[in-house]
């Protein structure tokens, strides 16, 4: 698929990774949807915009369904049609097992797994009719191997994974492709409050010795967006920890 002049739809994308995928779509000559739970700035939205394409914002919550399904189709109405969503969206509230009540749980299922399902579902019946798209889902490393404190986020996460592989197999025969990235740790207004001694216990993990970055995954976003023979496939991006 040739991104220029194509329409992309990011939640989540006001910030960190999201943004960083907006940004590269961007660059790359493609419409963008800047989406966030509160309203983005008019600051923002011009630095993302390119010289030759739009970048329009849409606040919504994605696990409301009705929010859902009003955001695309506001990005319809003014765009035209949504070539490429990017399910980036998620949230953490980490605690033990023990210490995590069933609301902690499935808040983040919500967001992270629950929002998904919702932007989806609504974004499948005009791809199915142009049959073409791209279908984007942000997982973790945690999704694959789990971690201390993260039931819920890795519950999520690996939630997102199976999600992508069931939806990949029913819509391939229209053309339309569905993938998923599991990010390792990646830089961070999170990952650059921790400590000294915590971040050397990350780098321990990482055969690559280095953390990654945001413009690294927005990277791989974009390429997975261009392809029309790649779907139902989870790339990590994690400077090899997941390789054993």
């Amino acid at each position: 698929m040739e991104l220029t002049g194509k329409n992309v739809f990011i939640t989540g994308s006001s910030r960190g990774i999201g943004l960083a995928i907006a940004q590269a779509f961007s660059q790359k000559g493609a419409n963008v949807v800047l989406n966030a739970r509160s309203a983005i700035s008019e600051e923002l939205i011009a630095s993302v915009a390119g010289p030759e394409n739009k970048v329009i914002a849409i606040s919504g919550d994605v696990s409301q369904e009705k929010d859902a399904q009003r955001m695309i189709k506001e990005a319809i109405d003014q765009l035209g049609s949504i070539d490429v969503l990017v399910n980036n969206a998620g949230i953490t509230n980490d605690k033990l097992m023990l210490r995590m009540t069933q609301e902690d749980f499935e808040q983040v299922l919500r967001v992270n797994l629950t929002g998904a399902f919702n932007m989806t579902q609504s974004v499948l019946k005009p791809m199915t009719k142009a049959r073409q798209g791209a279908i984007i889902n942000i997982s973790s490393v945690v999704g694959l191997m789990g971690n201390v404190g993260q039931a819920n986020y890795a519950a999520s996460k690996a939630g997102l994974i199976g999600f992508t592989k069931s939806v990949a197999r029913e819509v391939a025969g229209r053309g339309i492709t569905v993938n998923a990235l599991a990010p390792g740790f990646i830089a961070s207004d999170m990952t650059g409050v921790l400590s000294e001694k915590t971040q050397e216990a990350i780098l321990s993990q990482i055969p690559m010795k280095r953390i990654g970055q945001a413009c690294e995954v927005a990277d791989l976003v974009t390429y997975l967006a261009a392809q029309t023979y790649i779907t139902g496939q989870v790339l990590a991006i994690d400077g090899g920890m997941t390789m054993y």
